[in-house]
């Protein structure tokens, strides 16, 4: 299989105070990868520095291109797309108009872009039925799932998942990592970063356990979910 993304010895810093240092992961193209660890532990700074919010220190290659020298827009219209912890919608805009937002970089595909908005009203049948809704009325599942239908309109190849289940209801939860896990089967790529450890790694091939700004554990997600120590940690303890 293809290496999507590459990364060696990355430091990213605040100031003087170093978040993460010396993080290498890589992943292959198809893939579903997971961060998990504790808070402050540098998850989302990673995928900051991933999607070119943050500036960074060491080797980042996508697609077999240096990261470092493509600045945000170019990143994204190379298919490397962020859904960010907090999922910055336009709240005060439609769900349609948030979707179309998505695909903004195409905004001269007309006719395609159609076609993606009719595919992500196909697979979020709640989007379809309050697409005239602003996004500030929706609950937070129907939020999460805008934000991930509105980063599917932009065509990414690799999607910067942060903390998707965050402040969800547990059948709202599931209901994500099942559509997570359907990416797949489209040929998008995931890098997952996740608190609930559990099903971050029964959704992923392969996991990452970052603790205070270093990778300390890794390997094939069923290696993880079933690893003593793991599941001390982050699984309350049963593996």
């Amino acid at each position: 299989m293809t290496i999507l993304l590459d990364i060696n010895d990355l430091h990213i810093s605040y100031g003087r105070v170093e978040a993460v240092r010396g993080v290498s992961l890589a992943m292959q193209q198809g893939q579903t990868v997971t961060v998990i660890g504790p808070n402050g532990a540098g998850k989302t700074t990673l995928l900051a520095a991933i999607a070119g919010l943050l500036p960074s220190r060491g080797a980042m290659t996508y697609r077999g291109r240096d990261l470092q020298r493509l600045e945000v827009e170019a990143r994204l219209e190379q298919g490397l797309c962020l859904v960010p912890e907090k999922r910055e919608l336009f709240g005060d805009m439609t769900v349609a108009d948030n979707l179309v937002l998505g695909g903004y970089w195409r905004r001269n595909e007309k006719e395609a872009i159609k076609r993606d908005l009719d595919a992500v009203y196909a697979r979020f049948p709640r989007l379809a039925e309050r697409r005239a809704q602003q996004a500030n009325t929706l609950s937070g599942g129907e939020r999460q799932m805008l934000a991930l239908g509105r980063a599917l309109m932009a065509k990414p190849r690799l999607l910067l998942l942060d903390e998707p289940s965050l402040g969800l209801a547990p059948l709202i939860v599931r209901e994500i990592f099942e559509i997570i896990a359907s990416l797949r089967s489209t040929g998008v790529s995931v890098l997952l970063v996740e608190q609930n450890a559990r099903a971050a790694l029964e959704t992923a091939d392969y996991g990452y356990v970052l603790e205070t700004g270093s990778i300390v554990h890794s390997g094939p997600a069923s290696e993880l979910l079933h690893d003593p120590r793991v599941a001390a940690t982050y699984l309350g303890g049963h593996s």
